[in-house]
């Protein structure tokens, strides 16, 4: 039993000075993941700050053109939005991609940047997991890690980070919105979550005493060619093996500007700029698919049972790349790959 007082926030405000008063609050919304960790015993928060009542549900186009997207949005609101579906295609398809429809109704967009990086040893409180208990080791290593991390894992930690629509964001280059004791900020989605290194509970650049606002997205949504492809153990309600969400820009045959991030592969969303420059000015061929892909996993290292995953990231990125030249995105409710 986790004894714990309970609050909720009258504005954002209110919610900033709670956990910056105390360090061992948390603050719930859909609580997805969060109440989760706390029946398994891993998440002892002293308090719960409830944010839900929160004004920070609107969806709405920003000055430079692009699009903000309030912290409390659900998942299921924000992927069927008109002007997402219309304008950041990539984005609906990455969020129907995960979880359920039940856990999309109750998802919150911020909740689901602050899902913790895990693997099934950081739930089994019975062994070391240097994400749950700094110093204490990590099981996978030596362990079972067919899920785990193949690029910038660390010797602390090999876990995996779970979301999808994340990985969409990062390819999309989204910025988060931060409110904290010390006023506003804007962070650029490639420096919201970190890699393991020597702290690896540490998920996030979000401040103890912050929240997260909103979410924006540029103007620029790749939205005529696209495709966001998820590898799983089952076609729902499953982690990613490889995910790769793709956006590209095209004259003719030829790659004007191009993003890539995978999802399944690193203690966060994984890109990589020299493979995005490889195909910016590069044909739409396999040759230039290949070539990308083997710099995004030139440094790939398996740890014994997910070895495998190189390969399958490989043939991933290239599908991908693939789905996005020809217009043909990979559907999210027949989910065969063509």
């Amino acid at each position: 039993m986790i004894n714990f007082t309970y609050s909720r926030a009258g504005d954002v405000a209110d919610a900033v000075r709670q956990i910056a008063d105390d360090p061992a609050a948390r603050l719930v919304a859909g609580g997805t993941n969060l109440i989760d960790l706390m029946k398994e015993g891993v998440a002892r928060p002293s308090r719960l700050v409830d944010i839900t009542h929160l004004p920070l549900k609107i969806i709405e186009e920003t000055r430079e053109g692009g699009l903000r997207i309030g912290a409390l949005v659900p998942n299921s609101d924000l992927a069927h939005h008109p002007q997402v579906e219309a304008r950041y295609p990539l984005l609906a398809s990455a969020i129907l991609a995960g979880a359920s429809a039940q856990l999309r109704n109750m998802a919150s967009t911020g909740g689901n940047l602050l899902q913790r990086t895990r693997c099934m040893y950081f739930y089994d409180t019975s062994t070391p997991c240097n994400k749950r208990a700094p110093g204490s080791g990590c099981s996978a290593i030596e362990g079972i890690n067919r899920m785990h991390a193949i690029l910038g894992a660390s010797p602390h930690c090999i876990a995996t980070h779970p979301s999808d629509m994340c990985v969409a964001l990062a390819a999309l280059e989204a910025r988060v919105l931060a409110t904290g004791s010390a006023g506003e900020r804007r962070i650029a989605f490639a420096d919201f979550h970190r890699l393991p290194g020597d702290r690896p509970e540490i998920d996030t650049s979000l401040r103890q005493d912050e929240i997260i606002t909103a979410i924006e997205l540029p103007p620029q949504g790749f939205a005529g060619n696209y495709s966001y492809l998820k590898l799983r153990d089952r076609l729902s309600y499953a982690f990613a093996l490889v995910s790769v969400a793709v956006g590209l820009q095209l004259e003719g045959e030829t790659i004007t500007q191009a993003r890539l991030a995978l999802g399944g592969v690193a203690h966060k969303p994984w890109r990589d700029a020299e493979a995005e420059g490889r195909l910016n000015g590069a044909r739409v061929d396999r040759e230039s698919f290949a070539a990308a892909a083997d710099i995004v996993l030139r440094q790939a290292r398996g740890f014994g049972h997910n070895d495998f995953k190189i390969e399958l990231a490989r043939r991933t990125i290239m599908r991908a790349l693939t789905q996005a030249a020809r217009s043909t995105p990979q559907s999210q409710s027949d989910k065969r790959i063509r």
